[in-house]
């Protein structure tokens, strides 16, 4: 049943020899058991996540390595021109991933693959997300009273066009229509 001869199994039985993991998984197969890697505390380790990222030629990064964003630390040299920047990446560098494990903590698994993992994506994210950290540092400082209020008779008159161009994330744009060119400064 275990697809091995009997005088293998018996020099495993007298601990004159090993057996294989895959043979050692069917004998408790055939007892109406199965294998499990527990950790430290005695819980049951969940296998690596099918689900987990990929390389940029669609196959899963070793199990022992943390992976990570590719444009986070995104790495420097001749070689980062000439080569696509990766959606995920790892540290060959013990040293490397020793002191992100540091900073960041010893993940659970690889990480799995989330909307918004492109380098593109996420460098538009970190993008609306100091658009907006200014917006409220301008509105913080407005409301301090560090920056002198406006005439209380000011009213913009933009047209609807002007909020539709404006995305927030540069200088005011205006419609080529717009009279007002209400730019605070």
């Amino acid at each position: 049943m275990l697809e091995v001869s009997k005088s293998h199994v018996g020099a495993a039985e007298s601990g004159a020899s090993g057996l294989d993991v895959r043979v050692l998984a069917r004998a408790a197969a055939v007892a109406h058991l199965r294998l499990a890697l527990l950790d430290r505390t005695g819980q049951e380790v969940p296998p690596v996540s099918s689900d987990g990222v990929r390389d940029m030629a669609n196959r899963r990064f070793p199990a022992h390595l943390d992976t990570r964003h590719g444009d986070d630390d995104w790495w420097h040299g001749p070689e980062r021109y000439s080569r696509a920047q990766p959606w995920y990446t790892f540290d060959r560098s013990r040293d490397g991933r020793d002191s992100l494990r540091r900073r960041d903590g010893t993940p659970d698994d690889h990480q799995l693959a989330q909307a918004g993992d492109s380098p593109y994506e996420r460098a538009l994210a970190r993008r609306h997300a100091a658009a907006r950290a200014r917006a409220e540092e301008l509105q913080r400082r407005f409301l301090a009273g560090e920056i002198p209020h406006l005439d209380d008779s000011f009213s913009c008159t933009c047209p609807p066009a002007c909020e539709e161009l404006d995305d927030r994330t540069g200088p005011p744009v205006h419609a080529l229509d717009c009279t007002c060119r209400c730019d605070v400064a």
